[in-house]
């Protein structure tokens, strides 16, 4: 059942995931706490509904907002940091831990699919030696398709992985990116395939998204 814009303003109408809301068209967009599927907005959260004016861009933002659960949530565009815990062949499966600089109250489950990884050589592409658990990475947020899921890219030079430890090295020493498909152990030299991305960001140095203590400065890699 679709939700009038005058049902909006009046009641607050409660909502459950996967409630569908709204048309999605030009005067009706998705704002945090929903996600538009096959032209409809729906409902992520558990929550009241409600309408704001984008004067800017003269449209409506329909989202959803709960008391337990942040203000903020990932929608697409954004650049998320995330830290991987889950690859196989197919896809690799991670939890998001920042929108852009500010830090979840609560993590939430992402997925980068094979054909997302980069941006060619797509059939090629192997996961694992792309990306490997306890990596974070940097990602970009593709339109919603299902509910209990986000869906990322890292195929953008920027994007991919920013803080890695190499198998056997000693706790808490990173890798350090020495080309755009290799990191390196400095202490034990040992070299492992990434899909590193061009700089680290100040967030993922401010806060405690790895267990090791890293050193803050930004790895710019020239071309070979």
């Amino acid at each position: 059942m679709n939700v009038s814009e005058e049902d909006l303003k009046e009641i607050g109408q409660i909502c459950i995931p996967g409630m569908r809301l709204s048309l999605a068209d030009k005067e009706h967009i998705a704002g945090p706490g929903t996600y538009e599927l096959k032209g409809y907005i729906y409902s992520t959260l558990t929550g009241v509904l409600k309408i704001e004016d984008d004067e800017k861009n003269k449209v409506k933002v329909i989202s959803v907002e709960s008391p337990r659960t942040p203000s903020i949530l990932p929608k697409a565009g954004d650049i998320v940091t995330a830290k991987v815990t889950v690859v196989n062949s197919r896809m690799v499966q991670c939890i998001i831990l920042c929108v852009g600089p500010s830090v979840l109250v609560r993590p939430y489950r992402g997925i980068l699919k094979k054909e997302d990884i980069k941006s060619t050589d797509k059939d090629r592409i192997d996961p694992y030696k792309c990306f490997r658990p306890g990596d974070v990475i940097l990602a970009r947020v593709l339109p919603m398709t299902e509910i209990h899921w986000y869906h990322i890219s890292t195929a953008e030079n920027e994007l991919g992985v920013v803080i890695a430890t190499a198998e056997g090295s000693p706790q808490g020493v990173g890798m350090v990116p020495i080309s755009w498909s290799e990191m390196q152990c400095p202490k034990t030299l040992v070299k492992e395939p990434r899909k590193v991305a061009r700089v680290i960001p100040d967030n993922i140095m401010n806060q405690n998204l790895f267990p090791a203590k890293v050193k803050k400065e930004v790895v710019e890699i020239k071309d070979d």
